[in-house]
């Protein structure tokens, strides 16, 4: 503290006190202060001053928890006032004041003037002068300061001022309330509205002593959010200060002790209020933590009412300044550079309730563990499930929900990432298993893809507006609606669906939303959501059926009946080795690409790492992005020997097997022959042969196959009779040889003769896909027979093998097929071909109109049958009638039913000139596909037309 020295005007005279400076830190009572000097790097040093001469009452005192027979004691009438008296003048002022005597016991008596020097206000003397204290008893005015006293006292009986009026003064006596007996009634019964209320003590720096007024309660607040370094007490009663624990202390008490302030009272912790107190210089909760003198505390922070969000902005702001409590402080993504620590992702798997896997815009792949939030698991054991393996995404109540919210939510879009902590690896021990490396962060969705500002906060939106349902805030700005980006975590945990991690409080890897999510963990608590819920837990019994052949033939009809199914592709093994998840049958299944032929993986094998096929990775990458725990639609047509599945795989109407051989990345394999897809597969594969990449980096076209007619000078015509036997929708027809015709009829013949002796016991044929049967046709005759489709014993197709014609039968209907009959004996006699030199119409009603003239003019007629080339589907072939020798594809052509395929082998030069001379007049007649003209020219591919 200042001081200075004042001598006398001789060297002789009396000894003049020494004046000396402070600065008022506190009102003990209506005589009695304690002041301190300047802080100079830490709390100023401090004194208490008693006032000479005059003496003012006692304030009320709490009777110690140390004496239990000890009462409280009251103040004394005119006590308070006086005490107030000084506060309201004194506190925070400069002052200087004059030692007059110090006791043995060190007590100093003293003159106090406000201001910087003697020529102030005395204070003893205003005091008197007011009423509030009078002068000491026995006390004679022999000198001028006492003199001026007993004048202020006379005054002050003349005027009836203080306890000179009126009346015992009982009026000024407090009816202090030192204890509370329902604190939380008594916090809600204010409903948050600020109270006014004077800080008697600062305990440290953010717990205090608070009058409230005007029912003068003596209570305790905490302030709420917040932490300050404490003073420990020892075994001996002396108490240890933490660091900086005396400077926050110093810190609040320079601001607010003995302040009036409004206390706005949020919850109670035991006997101590938690609130937050406003001066109004300021909110002290939120300035402790701007200069480093306290930390955010999770257990309060939740009840802090002006917004949890300030609250970390300023601890932010302290540990980014490395202030006080935070001198050391390492942020956790401090080795991060700005585009690791906030970047732009695509989900591609979710791996857990709290785990993505993301693809960054270089391409690379990285996994994303949602900070500070713990997936379902399982509480206790389960003694009953000892023996059976544990499958956690089925087995784990609301697990399996977790992962579908994540999945439906996610895969496939574009998230914001910011990274909060990295979670270094960690060894096994007996308890915890090894944990890698893991990347937490905050993952949102939606949103301007943008940090909001503070105001703009989940905490200040919920205050806002009427809706409390995650991702769904929004506020009306004019025409526009503003709405924030959803927190993935936060949404999880408020369907009760993930449980928010409890933290240390000196651990700062946590998220940077970990306010919200508490939040959001106690609105599923109230409301009793997911892992919070009262009702049984959900269960879910999927059967997994991979690899297991006995259950995979009885799913295997079933799969088959149901054409298209919905499932969700669980994992990827390799680009056309799949495992689905089948929700309507509640299965899983290991499923492969039909009609491809992908390149292999590495396998292990017993001994050795046998290496995978080239562009294998690829491949399974390939399909890995498209379809991985997407929904897609399936067709199951057959099994293996292993009870895998087998069929075709349609992602937003695309068939994978089709786009895996577009992109060169598979081969179509023969067995594709059979199916629809087969031309989507050719022309797949052509297109990829064209490019040269990948799998055909290395294709060159053979000439093998087409040098011999290019080379031939001359188109070799040799007719040969064939009956045609039945005519197809794509304008393909099947025809028996005239030459066998009489070894089918004596087969038929014999075959009736034999099923007459021995008829099949009806019912007692499982029709089987791929087999040949006997089938009894509607004239009630039986035919060879082959099994194409199996929807249901009631719904069999079959083909006819020796017709062409195909028909769908009940079970009943058909038969074994006899030994001596079989396709060994006598190969199927219908065979298939194509009309050559001629473009089937791809408009419905036109390739109708082509499809009734063939048969109207050869169904069950004789012809004659001319091999022109040869197709991956069927031979091309030209027919001719059998008695005028004219050629029913030209005849096509001349009617306009049909356009022509250009070719360009020179033997068939002259037959396609005739043709196209055909189409010529045709078009000249407007004759059907061209009466309006050539349509060709403009909008061909409109029209599913090519030239």
């Amino acid at each position: 503290m200042a001081s200075s020295a004042q001598s006398g005007g001789s060297s002789g005279g009396p000894a003049v006190p020494t004046v000396q400076r402070g600065i008022v830190k506190m009102v003990l009572s209506g005589c009695a202060i304690i002041v301190r000097g300047q802080p100079r790097g830490g709390p100023p040093p401090e004194r208490q001053i008693n006032l000479s001469n005059i003496r003012a009452g006692n304030l009320a005192r709490r009777a110690a928890a140390t004496q239990p027979e000890a009462k409280d004691t009251p103040d004394e009438p005119w006590a308070f006032p006086a005490r107030e008296f000084l506060r309201k003048k004194l506190i925070g002022k400069e002052v200087c004041f004059t030692i007059e005597n110090k006791t043995p016991q060190g007590r100093e008596y003293g003159m106090i003037y406000l201001g910087k020097d003697t020529n102030g206000e005395n204070i003893a003397e205003s005091l008197v002068a007011e009423g509030l204290a009078t002068r000491r008893e026995g006390m004679r005015a022999n000198n001028p300061e006492q003199n001026r006293l007993s004048e202020c006292e006379e005054q002050a009986k003349a005027a009836k001022k203080g306890m000179w009026s009126e009346g015992n003064g009982s009026h000024t006596v407090r009816d202090l309330k030192y204890t509370i007996e329902n604190p939380r009634h008594f916090v809600d019964s204010h409903h948050q509205k600020p109270v006014n209320a004077i800080i008697e003590h600062v305990r440290d720096g953010s717990v205090v002593r608070a009058l409230l007024l005007p029912d003068y309660y003596l209570v305790t607040v905490m302030l709420s959010g917040i932490k300050c370094p404490t003073f420990r007490r020892e075994a001996d009663g002396s108490e240890t200060p933490e660091p900086f624990a005396a400077e926050a202390k110093f810190f609040t008490e320079s601001r607010l002790l003995q302040r009036d302030v409004q206390i706005i009272l949020e919850s109670c912790h035991n006997q101590n209020i938690l609130g937050t107190i406003l001066h109004p210089n300021g909110n002290i909760t939120e300035l402790l933590l701007k200069e480093g003198f306290a930390r955010c505390v999770d257990w309060s922070i939740a009840v802090y009412t002006r917004g949890a969000e300030k609250l970390r902005a300023a601890e932010r702001f302290a540990k980014e300044r490395r202030l006080r409590i935070w001198r050391d402080y390492v942020a956790p993504t401090a080795n991060l550079d700005q585009k690791d620590k906030q970047f732009v992702a695509k989900v591609m798997q979710v791996l857990n309730a709290d785990a993505i896997v993301v693809k960054l815009n270089s391409g690379d792949y990285k996994t994303i563990h949602l900070s500070s939030i713990r997936p379902p698991r399982l509480e206790g054991e389960n003694t009953q499930d000892k023996n059976k393996k544990l499958r956690p995404l089925y087995d784990i109540p609301y697990m399996f929900e977790a992962r579908e919210f994540l999945r439906k939510k996610l895969i496939g879009k574009k998230v914001n990432v910011t990274v909060d902590y990295i979670r270094p690896a960690s060894p096994a021990t007996e308890t915890v298993p090894a944990f890698s490396e893991r990347t937490c962060a905050t993952v949102t969705i939606g949103g301007m893809g943008r940090t909001l500002p503070p105001q703009m906060k989940p905490t200040f939106w919920r205050g806002l507006l009427s809706s409390r349902l995650p991702g769904k805030c929004s506020m009306a700005t004019g025409s526009s609606v503003l709405k924030r980006q959803r927190n993935i975590a936060e949404a999880l945990v408020s369907k009760g669906l993930a449980t928010v991690i409890r933290y240390r409080q000196d651990d700062d890897q946590r998220s940077s939303h970990y306010d919200e999510l508490l939040a959001a963990e106690a609105r599923a608590i109230k409301n009793g959501k997911g892992l919070h819920s009262k009702k049984e837990v959900p269960i879910h019994r999927v059967a997994d059926i991979s690899g297991d052949t006995q259950k995979a033939k009885q799913f295997l009809p079933f799969l088959q009946r149901a054409g298209r199914s919905e499932a969700v592709v669980e994992y990827v093994f390799s680009g056309s080795r799949l495992k689905l998840y089948l929700p309507k049958e509640t299965c899983l299944i290991t499923f492969l690409l039909a009609g491809i032929e992908c390149p292999r993986g590495a396998r292990n094998l017993p001994g050795l790492v046998q290496e995978g096929e080239p562009f294998s990775e690829e491949a399974t990458l390939f399909t890995k992005e498209l379809v991985l725990q997407r929904e897609v639609e399936v067709e199951v047509e057959s099994m293996d020997k292993a009870g895998n599945f087998i069929g075709w795989l349609h992602i937003d109407g695309a068939n994978l097997s089709v786009l895996l051989v577009e992109h060169a990345l598979s081969k179509v394999h023969f067995t594709a022959e059979r199916s629809s897809y087969y031309k989507s597969l050719l022309s797949a594969e052509e297109a990829a042969k064209q490019k040269k990449e990948k799998v055909w980096a290395h294709y060159e076209e053979q000439p093998v196959e087409v040098t011999p007619v290019l080379e031939e000078k001359e188109r070799s015509a040799s007719y040969k009779p064939v009956f045609v036997t039945e005519i197809t929708d794509d304008l393909h027809f099947y025809v028996q040889d005239v030459e066998t015709g009489t070894q089918l009829e004596k087969l038929m013949e014999n075959m009736r003769n034999d099923i007459a002796s021995h008829p099949p016991v009806e019912g007692s044929y499982a029709p089987r896909r791929g087999e040949f049967c006997i089938a009894k046709f509607v004239d009630g005759e039986w035919y060879r027979a082959r099994v194409e489709k199996v929807e249901s014993p009631a719904k069999v197709h079959v083909f006819y093998i020796d017709y062409g014609n195909r028909e769908i039968l009940p079970s009943t209907r058909l038969g074994t097929l006899p030994p001596a009959f079989s396709t060994r004996v006598l190969p199927a006699q219908a065979t298939e071909y194509a009309f050559a030199f001629i473009q089937v119409p791809q408009d419905e009603d036109a390739r109708t109109d082509a499809v009734d003239s063939v048969v109207r003019d050869i169904q069950n007629t004789q012809c004659l049958l001319n091999v022109e080339h040869l197709s991956a589907g069927c031979p091309h072939v030209t027919l001719q009638f059998a008695d005028s020798k004219g050629d029913v594809g030209l005849g096509l052509v001349k009617e306009g039913l049909v356009m022509v395929e250009v070719r360009k082998e020179k033997q068939f030069q002259k037959v396609i000139t005739e043709y196209l001379n055909a189409q010529e007049s045709a078009k000249s007649a407007r004759l059907n596909l061209w009466r309006y003209g050539d349509f060709r020219a403009d909008d061909a591919d409109e029209f599913g037309y090519s030239r």
